[in-house]
Order: C-alpha cells, then structure tokens, then sequence
C-alpha cells in the first residue's frame, strides 16, 4: 500500500486550564494553614510581592493592578482596634516595669546584657530522653549500656518494644540471651510496662509492681484476656471457680492500668482549628464576617512597579522578568481575593438555608445538599465541594466544618425529613441518657426514635452508631 500525504479539517472542543485557573483552584481548595504556607513562600521566592501593613493600601493597588472593582456587597473589611495614642506612650519603660513575675530579677540595664531568646525556650522530653536518662543512673555495667541503648532506641511511643531480641542481638553482635536480660533491666524503668512486647506483658509488669503477685488479677491476665475482652464475666467465674463479683473487682483493676505507658511523653503536637469565617448574631439577624488574621495582605513591590511604568532603560532580560513576576503576583492576589469572596457567598447561603439551626440547634439542622448552594450563588457544585472542604466557620452554635451543613434527608413519621447529622446527634444523646448496666439494643434505639417521630432502619441505627464511635450494646454494658 503506497503512502501518501493528506490534509484534513476537524472540529473538536477541548477543554484547557488558564493558568490562572488552575491555581484559582488550587487556592480555592486549600486549608487555611495551606494556604499561610503557600503565601509565605510566595513571598520568598517572588521580589515583586510584599506584606502590605495598610489593609486600604493593598486593596488600591490590587484594584489598580486587576483592573476591576469588588462587589460593595462583598468587600471584607480587615478589624482595627482603636489605636489612637499609641505612639505616645513610652513602650520601653513601661514593658521594664510590667514584670510578671513580682521581682526585678529579669531587668537589665542594656538590651545587649539580656540573653538570647534562644537560650529561653524548653524542648519537652521524649520517652527515649526520659528513659536515657535513667539508664545513665542504673547499675547496668558499662558493657552492656549500649544494649540497652539499643533497646530504647526500638522502642516506640506508646512504649512497646517494635523488634524482637533476635534482630536486636544481630544488629550488635551479641548474643540474645544476654539481650533478653538487658530488657529485663530496662522494662523496671519508669513509666511501669515500658519495654514490653505485647499488651499482656505490659499489664502484667504493672500488676506485679503493685504486689499483686498471685492475685486474680494476675491469673484473669494470663489466662483469660480475650474473654475479659468480651465481657465473659460468668465463663472466667466459672473458669476460676470464684464469684462473679470478685471477677468484675479484678476487671475494675485492670481497667485502672495503663496500655499506653508511653503516651505521657508522646510528642504528638496539639493541632488548634483557627475558623475562616465568622457568623455573628447581631439583633434578629446575623452578619457574615471573614478572618483575615494571619494572612498576610499582599501588594506589589512599589520599587518593581515604577520600575515599568516608567520604562527607565535596562537590561531586557530583567524587564522580562519583572514582567512574569509581576503577572504572578497579580494572580495570586486575585486567586486570593477570588477565594475569599466565594467562601463569603457560600457561607450566606448556608445561613440562609440552615437559619432555623442557627437560631435553635442541632435538632433543627435541615438536609441540605450542594446543589441547593450552587443555584442559590450561581457556582458550580465542583466549586462549593472545594470550598467546604477543610474550612471551619464560628457559629453562635459552635465551631463546625462548612461540609457539615449538607447532610442526607431522613423521612419524619410526619412526612417531612430531617437531616441526618440531627439523627445522628438524637441517637447520641439517646445512648447517652441509657442504663450502663442495660443498654438499649439497635431495635430499642429505632423504637424510642419512632416516639420522637423519626423514621429510621435499624441497619441505619446501627450504622450511624458506628459512625459516632459508639460501641454495641454489649460493648456498652457495664458492670461496675
């Protein structure tokens, strides 16, 4: 077959992402953290940004630059204190008489004299530090330190050892049952049950250390764990041949001990949630507000502005990339305004549709889905799913992810529906009003609900249980 050349038309459509778009996206879908990440290393990277400290200024230039004004109706506004004479007040003596600690120990007569602040700060101790340190006051010989420094180091934050003695003992080249007597050693560190393999070594060290030797305690933790587990209180009486009272004496001991020794000295770090908006009840109304504190407000860098606008000679290469810098960085405040400005008309609506929760409660929530949002501001329900991801609004009610306000329908006996974070909430305060020692089942909790007229499965029931990390009724029970 001979070939040949030929020419052909075709018509198709392609959808294509501006770069401006795309990260327009990118902001709009970011955590309030993500994005103090994203904008502080934009200020590192690109000379034409900086941090604007007049709010006005910012917007001006912003404005000048995009060539478009902001809605009046969604203009935010940052809040200032009233900082009036501030400037008059003499800073330096008053901070050297403001001491907090009730003595002029911490005042110096030149700022030079005062230490770092470097030198201030306390790192917080972790397990290895804590059980480092009590390995250099132990009576273990001076050979045997770097086992039982090998030891430590393999052993994790909740206080388990994560390697077995025989990869312990290869890695240094001794032999495993010296090692296993080294553990011996380090598992009589404080916190009682460090260093154990298991959850039953770690209970049983703590018992021992208690005196408990021989109790049954002891024997209930060497013998019947996984029916303790279960709740097998009548089978472990049986087993021991006690009374049942004085195995759930036993159980309410073991329940006092502790399976994490290790989690006092965990460095897991506090993770606080700062809200990106606000809603304020004002009267009978309420008032919509953005959290602008700690963004930082950007603008273009008045050196790199004047720089074009005056067309001074230079070399054109460096006009060239001051130009792209520049484009860059109206983007991204326009990418950051954009985001703003949607959060703010996507929590509108919200109060619009979910008014009688905002006023009532919980019970009131209304089921509500993206659609509903989306028509009412003229958006895409891609846009609103990016937007209520991982943004936190301050209510009167309390502090909630913006995704919390859509919720599934639940039919009502009375032919309305309810959402379903409201059921979920009735089968929570439900469980919570019931007797421990006897729990309602599944089928309880679906009758009581049909009282309150809600209409739900049982299947349901148990899946939102689950759901709200609530046990079954068996797990529930309790005994004493």
């Amino acid at each position: 077959m001979a070939l040949e050349i030929r020419q052909q038309l075709k018509l198709s459509q392609q959808l294509v992402m501006t770069p401006q778009l795309q990260q327009a996206i990118k902001l709009l879908q970011l955590s309030r953290m993500e994005l103090v990440d994203v904008v502080t290393q934009e200020l590192e990277e690109n000379p034409v940004l900086e941090e604007a400290t007049d709010v006005s200024e910012e917007k001006e230039e912003f404005v000048e630059l995009a060539g478009e004004e902001l809605p009046p109706s969604e203009e935010v506004k940052e809040l200032k204190g009233e900082s009036e004479g501030l400037d008059d007040i003499d800073w330096q003596t008053y901070l050297e008489g403001y001491n907090l600690g009730g003595s002029v120990a911490d005042s110096y007569e030149d700022e030079d004299d005062r230490p770092s602040y470097e030198n201030l700060l306390t790192k917080r101790g972790t397990l290895t530090d804590h059980l480092l340190w009590q390995l250099n006051l132990s009576p273990i010989r001076e050979g045997d330190r770097a086992i039982a420094a090998e030891i430590i180091g393999n052993i994790d934050e909740d206080g388990y050892l994560r390697a077995n003695l025989e990869e312990i003992a290869s890695g240094i080249g001794v032999d495993p049952q010296r090692v296993a007597e080294i553990l011996a050693a380090v598992q009589d560190f404080d916190p009682p049950g460090v260093g154990s393999r298991n959850l039953q070594e770690c209970l049983l060290k703590q018992v021992r250390i208690l005196g408990m030797e021989g109790s049954l305690v002891e024997a209930i933790l060497c013998d019947h764990l996984g029916e303790l587990e279960s709740r097998k209180y009548q089978f472990i009486a049986k087993a021991r041949g006690v009374t049942l009272e004085e195995v759930l004496e036993a159980a309410k001991v073991i329940s006092g001990l502790d399976p994490r020794p290790g989690r006092p000295y965990s460095s897991e770090e506090i993770h606080y949630i700062v809200p990106d908006i606000f809603v304020h009840k004002i009267g009978d109304e309420y008032l919509v507000v953005l959290n602008d504190e700690g963004l930082p407000n950007l603008r273009i860098n008045s050196f790199y502005r004047n720089t074009l606008a005056t067309g001074a000679d230079g070399d054109a290469k460096a006009g060239e990339y001051i130009q792209e810098k520049l484009r860059g960085a109206v983007w991204l405040i326009k990418s950051i305004h954009q985001r703003q400005r949607t959060i703010y008309r996507v929590t509108k609506s919200i109060v619009k549709f979910q008014r009688e929760f905002f006023d009532k409660g919980i019970e009131y929530l209304k089921p509500l889905v993206l659609r509903d949002v989306a028509e009412d501001i003229e958006m895409h329900e891609s846009t609103i799913s990016r937007v209520t991801t991982n943004k936190y609004v301050q209510t009167p009610q309390g502090l909630y992810e913006l995704k919390f306000f859509f919720n599934s329908s639940i039919n009502t006996t009375e032919g309305d529906s309810r959402a379903s974070e409201s059921v979920k909430s009735k089968i929570k305060e439900v469980i919570a009003g019931e007797n421990r020692k006897k729990p309602y089942s599944d089928q309880k909790i679906v009758e009581i609900l049909r009282g309150h007229g809600i209409d739900i499965a049982r299947r349901t029931v148990t899946k939102y249980r689950e759901m709200l990390g609530l046990g079954s009724s068996t797990e529930r029970k309790r005994f004493f």
